[in-house]
């Protein structure tokens, strides 16, 4: 992705699993660790996930998106993607804030596995 065309980055997270995106102008190509969002998670539902700040907005169309990712399983690597993009979009352009928070997309999953204690 060209330094030059990215319009907004953000980090999104969920659990313990974390992702950079970027967004440029596009056709709706979006990247997860230099592959094609279908290649990398294979499950069709984490596909989706991935694609709703887009469709909340209806502009799936308009942009390439780029994510890398770290840590995590690929349901929590998929809601990590998600987040930052539901961030980046709303960054690019204010107005589209509303709708996105309004459907719960801005709102990072804190839940993490509880540690082991000793003696239990």
């Amino acid at each position: 992705m060209s330094e030059s065309n990215v319009l907004a980055r953000a980090t999104g997270r969920r659990k313990v699993a974390a992702a950079r995106v970027w967004i440029q102008p596009g056709n709706g190509r979006i990247l997860v660790n230099q592959r094609e969002v279908n290649e990398y998670f294979h499950r069709s539902n984490l596909v989706t996930m991935v694609q709703e700040p887009l469709r909340v907005i209806e502009q799936v169309d308009q942009f390439d998106v780029c994510a890398t990712v770290r840590g995590g399983g690929e349901t929590g690597q998929a809601g990590a993607v998600r987040h930052g993009l539901a961030r980046c979009l709303s960054l690019h352009n204010p107005e589209w804030r509303t709708p996105i928070k309004r459907a719960g997309l801005l709102t990072r999953d804190p839940r993490v596995k509880e540690r082991k204690k000793y003696g239990r």
